[in-house]
């Protein structure tokens, strides 16, 4: 690939490249320019629903951390000093842009991360609001006034970007997840250095680092690393230079990133694993809350950090609750999601498909029934419903990431509570009721630091606070929660008139 020019809008659609598997991908972005693979080891990034190689890209190296990190510290302060409205109107034309490519995205997310037509929409949706919500962070100083105790004197708290920011972002919402923290970022006046996860280089990295230059960033404002986590990840996340080290990923891994960026004096900002529940009380719609139950576990093949984990219903409604979960698990059409109705399509890889059979095996080993699904074909995994589930099987313990739902009855909603809280995790959850004071007494009992009522735990609005507690992650995304994180408050006072001291 080669930079582009910024042409008007009405041209580029002409003569700008597509974003397309076959676009060139084969380099990293660094100080504005395209920087071809050379020696360095490549990245096949692999099609999971056909196995075959969609793209090669270079592998980065600890010295082109280091270089990207340079560069991003020698344009951070130029960047910061352009005007606010300047600094907001690229990220909002890059905003725009992704429109521009809807499609050419929608192809790439099928591919390159196994998405289909319903994710690419969800995706794009979101990339492009927190665009939105980012761009108007520019405008947004946060300063104050602060009363003084001293005669006398005037206190000024005043926002300045936090300088280098380093991102590391999954590969199962590659573009929405790098695209919350870069966006916000750039319209705050901070520099990026981007790693995005292996399997998804390109939407995860290569095309925000396009769209952007298109844009109009200047050179340097946002540099690209592809890599291998455990080859560089460490060096990258450990680095001396950052003041923000954003991850999105494992609890396991994140552990290990927060540790090295605060003993490098960086604050960490993590948004981990969950094993969130959906809790049915007696009273619920039935229906209402089966059909939020399929969309949370079974949306982009049960992938996500916000899925539904657990199913815990009560056991009035719990028979009904599971053969209306398994009829809906069985209606839904599973296959390549470049292919029209597909809505469910692969998992990301072998790695992850092995873990995912495994805890379902286990687990009927140990007395689980299966109600639906329950086989595999390559990376393609079948809904699955488990029924006579317990909290220790291991479905129900641990964060299985794929299109499961291990269903567990309980009798009271103290009980409910009891076994939602039963994790480390406290990322979201879910309760479904009649009556919305009850629904609201088990959400407030809940430790997570998202609850849904009468819905299911896949939401997130980027303008709403996002993130857990616990082995869920720390810090907040989204719009002034975000930016708390992103920059940084000085206090600054004046003394207007002459002070009397003791000595």
């Amino acid at each position: 690939m080669t930079g582009t020019s910024k042409l008007p809008a009405e041209e580029r659609a002409v003569t700008e490249l597509a974003i397309t598997p076959d676009n060139g991908w084969n380099a990293l972005y660094l100080d504005g320019d395209w920087v071809p693979a050379g020696d360095r080891d490549l990245i096949d990034v692999e099609n999971p629903a056909t196995r075959s190689t969609v793209a090669s890209v270079p592998s980065s190296t600890e010295s082109d951390v280091d270089e990207a990190y340079a560069i991003a510290t020698d344009a951070q302060s130029a960047w910061a000093e352009r005007p606010p409205q300047e600094r907001a109107a690229i990220v909002t034309e890059a905003c725009e842009l992704l429109g521009e490519y809807a499609d050419d995205l929608a192809t790439l997310f099928a591919v390159e991360c196994g998405g289909v037509q319903l994710k690419a929409d969800f995706e794009l949706q979101l990339a492009q609001g927190t665009m939105e919500v980012g761009a108007g962070l520019a405008m947004r100083d946060g300063g104050r006034r602060k009363e003084s105790v001293t005669p006398g004197k005037e206190n000024l708290l005043v926002r300045e970007p936090a300088g280098v920011v380093g991102v590391i972002t999954p590969w199962n919402f590659p573009l929405y997840l790098s695209s919350r923290v870069v966006a916000p970022a750039i319209a705050l006046g901070n520099s990026v250095v981007l790693k995005p996860d292996e399997h998804t280089p390109i939407t995860g990295g290569l095309v925000l680092a396009k769209v952007f230059e298109e844009a109009g960033l200047p050179a340097g404002v946002l540099n690209v690393v592809p890599g291998y986590g455990h080859e560089m990840g460490d060096h990258f996340s450990g680095h001396s230079v950052p003041s923000v080290m954003s991850f999105t990923g494992s609890s396991e891994v994140g552990r290990g990133v927060g540790q090295r960026a605060v003993g490098s004096y960086t604050e960490p900002a993590l948004e981990l694993g969950g094993n969130n529940a959906h809790i049915v009380l007696s009273d619920a719609d039935l229906e209402r809350a089966t059909d939020a139950g399929a969309f949370g576990s079974f949306t982009h093949q049960g992938q996500e950090c916000i899925s539904i984990n657990r199913h815990l219903v009560h056991e009035s409604l719990y028979d009904e609750y599971v053969a209306g979960l398994a009829d809906r698990a069985a209606q839904l059409p599973i296959g390549d999601p470049r292919e029209e109705g597909t809505l469910v399509g692969p998992v990301i890889n072998e790695s992850q498909r092995d873990k995912i059979v495994g805890f379902v095996d286990e687990s009927v080993e140990r007395g689980a029934t299966v109600e639906a699904g329950g086989s595999h074909d390559g990376l393609f995994v079948e809904p699955t419903v488990l029924s006579n589930v317990t909290s220790d099987m291991p479905v129900a313990c641990n964060e299985h990431f794929g299109p499961v739902a291990p269903v567990i009855p309980f009798e009271t909603d103290e009980e409910a509570i009891r076994i939602a809280n039963d994790t480390e995790y406290g990322l979201s959850g879910s309760v479904h009721s009649s009556d919305i004071a009850r629904a609201r007494d088990v959400a407030d009992a809940l430790e997570t630091g998202m609850v849904h009522i009468n819905d299911q735990p896949l939401n997130d609005e980027p303008h709403v606070a996002f993130g857990g507690v616990g082995a869920s992650g720390m810090g907040r995304y989204n719009d002034e929660w975000i930016m708390d994180t992103l920059t940084t408050l000085k206090w600054i006072s004046i003394q207007r008139e002459p002070r009397e001291y003791p000595y």
